[in-house]
């Protein structure tokens, strides 16, 4: 997911918000004399007095109802006019395109392009348990892209030897750490997949975070973020690279050193899966939401179920993408595929298809939750609220919809909608 939108256009943001101006106090009083013939000055007197009682409550958090009132006094139960319509919807449309542009941008066809990580380095010398707690990951429960690392880091039995702080989505669209509210300070010290605080720097911000590195750093301020507090910087910020480092490098501190994520043999495999998958539908589920073109999103989404229609041919016969053993690929495919259904299929418009009409598909993403370790790092409602109540340009009312019933923790670990129904009274 990376950072929702670092730079929020706070100024149009503001302006939206502010009660709008019903017509001149010139054009007031031509409209009040015009009507004169037909309308006694007392009704006239009254209305303005109306007219002026709603604009001055327009500031105050009654504004639903003021807009429902002003509504009725100036149409009454019909439909508001066609050039009303009209102007509201070029206005939106106009604020929607700055934020998106904000908040996912994009090339000449309104296809989205998501932009690079910025660090890509790996450890500066070999683990030795004097580098106990030293390195310290950022993730975010929400994100599917630190989502793998929390996986990662759970499978191999990484524990405090490499501490993870959680961040959550702000109303702002920036990474903040805000500890569950239900989570004592000592729980959330032990639940280190629970939203957390801050717990190498007790910041506020992963924004601020970054900005501790040296030298400063005032770009996008993303999860997952790999930071050495040795020597105060970033090491990495792509996924994809965190992975391979919290499966081969620290070892010395894993609980399942023998569990090999990324063997040898299987490398060539990994690769095509990789490259077939991150396009396609990692980052091929975000260019349909993202969309700002109904061509960019006609030709993506079309990409995305043909290679799902490839992977569920695939998995009919294979227990894992490369065979019998869980890879590093199929960690990058799960984190979307338990994303499908409840939140890609409706807020992302990929809905030519739910996940569970795809037998294998959705066999895969069972068998995986199942895996011991993994299911402690999937918070559904965590999750949901971080797509629907923040990712204002693609839910303006902030609702978040009930989850799927093949999504459910109990579908998934019994392994299908049809048994899960059938063990239900």
């Amino acid at each position: 997911m990376a950072s929702l939108h670092d730079h929020p256009p706070h100024g149009l943001a503001c302006n939206l918000l502010q009660p709008p101006t019903l017509f001149p106090s010139s054009r007031l009083r031509q409209a009040t004399w015009t009507k004169e013939a037909t309308v006694s000055r007392p009704c006239l007197r009254r209305r303005r007095q109306r007219l002026k009682a709603i604009h001055a409550k327009s500031s105050s958090t009654e504004l639903p109802d003021i807009v429902k009132g002003l509504g009725q006094l100036l149409w009454g139960q019909s439909l508001p006019p066609g050039a009303l319509v009209g102007a509201v919807r070029s206005v939106w449309t106009s604020a929607w395109a700055v934020m998106m542009k904000q908040l996912a941008p994009s090339d000449n066809q309104g296809g989205y392009q998501r932009p690079q990580s910025k660090f890509r380095n790996r450890l500066p010398s070999p683990i030795s348990s004097a580098d106990y707690g030293r390195y310290h990951l950022y993730v975010s429960l929400t994100c599917p892209w630190a989502h793998r690392t929390a996986i990662v880091h759970s499978l191999k039995g990484l524990g405090d030897a490499v501490p993870i702080s959680v961040t959550v989505p702000g109303d702002t669209g920036l990474w903040e750490f805000r500890p569950h509210k239900d989570i004592s300070t000592e729980d959330l010290q032990q639940c280190t997949l629970l939203p957390s605080v801050d717990r190498a720097h007790q910041r506020r911000l992963l924004k601020e975070v970054y900005k501790l590195r040296k030298g400063g750093y005032d770009g996008r301020a993303t999860v997952p973020m790999l930071w050495d507090s040795h020597e105060r910087e970033i090491i990495n910020n792509e996924s994809a690279d965190i992975i391979e480092i919290l499966n081969a490098d620290f070892n010395i501190f894993s609980s399942e050193p023998q569990l090999d994520l990324s063997p040898e043999h299987l490398q060539r495999d990994i690769e095509k899966w990789n490259n077939l998958i991150y396009t396609s539908v990692n980052n091929g589920v975000y260019r349909c939401g993202f969309a700002q073109g109904q061509g960019a999103y006609d030709e993506v989404i079309k990409m995305l179920f043909s290679t799902l229609d490839i992977l569920d041919e695939h998995l009919a016969s294979s227990k894992f993408l490369c065979g019998e053993q869980l890879t590093l690929a199929d960690i990058r495919l799960f984190t979307t595929l338990y994303r499908f259904d409840p939140v890609y299929y409706v807020l992302f418009k990929c809905s030519k298809k739910k996940l569970v009409e795809y037998p294998s598909l959705y066999r895969y993403l069972c068998q995986i939750f199942q895996i011991p370790g993994v299911s402690a790092t999937c918070d559904l409602l965590t999750i949901m609220d971080g797509y629907y109540k923040v990712l204002f340009p693609l839910n303006p009312g902030g609702i978040r919809p009930v989850i799927p019933a093949s999504s459910e923790s109990a579908c998934l670990l019994v392994g299908s909608v049809q048994k899960q129904i059938s063990l239900r009274p």
